[in-house]
Parts: structure tokens; C-alpha cells; sequence
């Protein structure tokens, strides 16, 4: 009850993202792909209500229909940063110093990365498609969840009764399922939930610039970059697809924020 109070806002918006991701293209009044040439960049109105692109085609039914991929794409990357972030971070304080130093040293490389190369160097490898662009998302942010989940676990491996159950004999295994992994989820989820948020903004970049997602197929960052070759004649034009990204991402770092402060054992950690 208390984050629900704490974060009413960010989490009402938020469940309007996630309706709107889910039936965006069903509700959407026109087909986000069909051309209209008799319509080109015309202004908000009864038929189009956010107006047209320089291609005749409904805004508003590509910004419903772009929500999909744009969430879809933010959300699979997150789930590959946690993945190859949070079994890596957890298992390093437990395996020994030979495991532990590896997985620094490869987590110390992909932060030093530089992010834009790697992602068109994989995107240019792979095929430009959202899968193989969110892979490489999802790379370069899992140092972010091995830092946070390495932190927790480490603070449960040197408490007492860790060392208590060892000495009773107790593996490994069942020390992480046992202790450690309830004492990690919590900061696993208030990280899940921030980054999220900045797997959306580097979506948003990405499709801005045509990696990921091969127009037609509208997105968010897309959308973007199409009413920015438009703005002398449509000078409103980027306001509807930058008030969604900035809107969803200040409701997921708002729901973080909340979830940290509603919990008191969920310690300030910044990835």
C-alpha cells in the first residue's frame, strides 16, 4: 500500500503504457503504414487527430502502433541486462577468487565499451532488426545489474549465520535460494525498474537513427526523427512522440524511486 500511495501517479501512467502497448495497433482509427496523398502533413482535425507525416499517414495511429515495439524492445532488453547482469553478479561472491576476477574483468570491459559503436557493430553483424539491436542494449547495461546484485549478495555472504550455515554443511546452492536471493530481489527491482527506463530513452536513440527497427514499422524515436525533417511545416510535430518518452521514462525512474523508498532494507546502490 505504501508504494501504491508513494507512486500513484507514475504507476497510473505507466498502466496506460502497458494498455496502450498491448492494444495500441488494434485501437488504433487509421492503418499506420497506408498512405494518403491527399493528406500530406496536414494538422490535427477530426480525421487525423495529431495530424499527418510528410507521407499522408495518421500520426496518431503510429504513435499507438509504435508504443508496442518501443515497450516490447525496452523490455526485452532489460530482461537480457538482467540475465547475463544478475546470475553472473550473485554467483561471483560465491565461486571463488578465480570466478570472481573474470567476471570483474569482463564486466570492466563491457563498461568501457563505447555504446553507439557496438551497437550498429552488432546491428551490422546480426542483421538491423530489434532482436539483434536489444541483444546488444542488453549487453552493454548488464554491468549495471552485476554491480547491484553483486553488492547485496555480498553484504548477505559475510553476515553470521551465512557462515553458521556453511560450517552446518549447507551448500552453496541452498544458501543462495535460502538467504540470498530475498535479499537481492529487491534491489534487483528497483534497478529493473530504472533501467527500463533507460533502455526506453536508448531505444528512442536508436530507432531515431534508424537502427533496430526498419521503417516503415513506426516507433516512438522514429516518429521522432520523421517530424523532425517536417518541423518548418509542422513545428508541433515532435511534441506527442517526446512527451511519451519523456513521460514513461519519469514514471519508471518515479516508480524506482518509490519502490526504494517504501522498502527501508533496500539500500541506496547506484549502478
Amino acid at each position: 500500500m505504501t508504494l501504491v500511495r508513494n507512486a500513484a501517479v507514475p504507476l497510473a501512467f505507466l498502466a496506460l503504457i502497458v494498455v496502450l502497448a498491448a492494444l495500441g495497433p488494434a485501437i488504433a482509427p487509421h492503418d499506420p503504414l497506408a498512405q494518403d496523398g491527399s493528406a500530406i502533413l496536414q494538422g490535427p482535425g477530426p480525421a487525423y487527430w495529431l495530424g499527418t507525416d510528410a507521407l499522408g499517414r495518421d500520426v496518431f495511429s503510429r504513435l499507438l502502433a509504435g508504443s508496442t515495439v518501443s515497450i516490447l524492445a525496452a523490455v526485452l532488453s532489460v530482461g537480457v541486462g538482467l540475465l547475463l547482469g544478475v546470475v553472473p553478479g550473485v554467483l561471483s561472491v560465491f565461486l571463488g577468487r578465480r570466478a570472481e576476477w573474470i567476471s570483474l574483468r569482463l564486466v570492466d570491459a563491457l563498461i568501457m565499451l563505447p555504446f553507439l559503436v557496438f551497437a550498429i557493430a552488432m546491428t551490422a553483424m546480426l542483421g538491423n532488426g530489434l532482436v539483434q539491436a536489444m541483444f546488444a542494449v542488453g549487453v552493454l547495461i548488464a554491468p549495471a545489474f552485476y554491480r547491484v546484485s553483486r553488492a547485496a549478495a555480498l553484504s548477505v555472504a559475510n553476515s553470521d549465520y551465512i557462515e553458521a550455515a556453511r560450517l552446518g554443511g549447507a551448500s552453496t546452492a541452498w544458501i543462495i535460494r535460502r538467504h540470498v536471493i530475498a535479499k537481492v530481489l529487491p534491489v534487483v527491482a528497483v534497478t529493473t525498474a530504472s533501467m527500463t527506463g533507460a533502455c526506453l530513452s536508448i531505444v528512442a536513440s536508436l530507432t531515431f537513427l534508424g537502427i533496430g527497427v526498419v521503417p516503415p514499422d513506426p516507433t516512438w524515436g522514429g516518429e521522432l526523427a520523421s517530424d523532425l525533417t517536417t518541423l518548418y511545416d509542422r513545428p508541433f510535430g515532435p511534441f506527442a512522440p517526446g512527451v511519451l518518452i519523456v513521460a514513461t521514462v519519469w514514471s519508471l525512474n518515479a516508480l524506482a524511486d518509490a519502490m526504494r523508498r517504501s522498502d527501508p532494507r533496500i539500500p541506496e546502490i547506484r549502478p
